[in-house]
């Protein structure tokens, strides 16, 4: 069974920053190669709206954004350790949603999520 667990979620002033991180381990993953090998993204859900995708870095190392976080948001991984990362700098009350990350290695893998809340 895999598991991807975020954790760095919280309440934050608008303009703050907050640096969320994703372990993934279990079944596949316990291989070192496989976490390399393997796509990962951020996605956010805002409470009434559909989930959206946030960031994601590839296997390959290309790396995309959606537009409204480019320039404040950096998605970073760690092989060495099955960690993906998502550094948000200059957070604004419209990023307040929870946070998911996700694996893709011809599977969908999903964490449970991790809240950051960004006030005025």
């Amino acid at each position: 069974q895999v598991h991807l667990v975020e954790s760095g979620g919280g309440l934050v002033q608008a303009g703050g920053s907050l640096r969320l991180s994703c372990v993934v381990s279990g079944s596949i993953f316990s291989s070192g190669s496989i976490f390399s090998r393997s796509d990962m993204g951020w996605y956010r859900q805002a409470p009434g709206k559909q989930r959206e995708f946030v960031a994601m870095d590839t296997s390959s190392g290309r790396t995309d954004y959606l537009d409204s976080v480019k320039g404040r948001f950096t998605i970073s991984r760690d092989n060495a350790k099955n960690t993906v990362y998502l550094q948000m700098n200059s957070l604004k009350p419209e990023d307040t949603a929870v946070y998911f990350c996700k694996a893709y290695n011809g599977y969908n893998y999903w964490g449970q999520g991790t809240q950051v809340t960004v006030s005025s």
